[in-house]
């Protein structure tokens, strides 16, 4: 039996392409950017851990005393007056994007050892290899609507007015796009994987069935 089937072989290569888009949407901070063209804009960019400001000036201060300029770890303890603004920092959608943008990363990683154990270790011949792909392809599943979900959240509130300031400068960035990527290449992926799991079953039936008819047919010799 051969050990992988062209699903199997461009679920690998497809998976590669999400675990990449998917690390580097989750660690970079460019999913909503102000345009380069403003030379006034308060925002210059900001992730899903990480904001960039050129000059922001603390909401909760009437008197515009504080300004917040540069980058920083959303949960920055250092900075004086950055934890009392957490919460304008951190609506409601944000925090949703973050948690589903997150379980979509683990279940990358956690896919990524299942991958390397079919790709280098598993063959047909072992009795757990189509309960390997399946899983693959299910928690892929599982990851792909986590990350799609978290991709619409975000595209549907984090560029609207009244949360980041100049709000008609601002435009959803490349780190974005990689988690919209990241998302339809695990769901793809997922698909490829439980195709290659129901081809692979098909081959081990037909392979017992074989088996059996040879048996048959040396016992009626014999």
């Amino acid at each position: 039996m051969k050990n992988r089937s062209l699903a199997g072989n461009c679920g690998i290569g497809v998976f590669v392409i999400a675990l990449v888009t998917v690390a580097l949407a989750f660690g970079t901070p460019s999913w909503l950017v102000s345009d380069y063209r403003i030379r006034g804009a308060r925002l210059d960019r900001l992730g899903l851990w990480s904001h960039c400001f050129r000059s922001l000036p603390d909401p909760l201060d009437q008197y515009q005393r504080r300004f917040f300029v540069g980058c920083r770890w959303v949960y920055d303890p250092f900075t004086t007056g950055y934890d009392r603004i957490r919460g304008y920092l951190l609506p409601g959608f944000m925090i949703a994007t973050q948690f589903f943008f997150t379980l979509c990363l683990i279940g990358v990683l956690i896919s990524t050892v299942l991958v390397l154990i079919f790709f280098l270790c598993c063959g047909p011949d072992q009795r757990r290899f189509i309960l390997i792909i399946r899983s693959i392809g299910y928690i892929l599943l599982a990851a792909g609507i986590s990350g799609a979900i978290a991709v619409i959240v975000f595209a549907s509130l984090g560029n609207t007015d009244g949360w980041m300031p100049d709000h008609p400068n601002n435009y959803l960035g490349w780190s974005f796009g990689l988690g919209v990527v990241g998302a339809i290449a695990c769901l793809i992926c997922s698909a490829l994987f439980l195709t290659e799991a129901s081809i692979q079953t098909k081959k081990r039936n037909r392979f017992k069935e074989s088996q059996a008819r040879f048996e048959m047919e040396h016992e009626s010799k014999a």
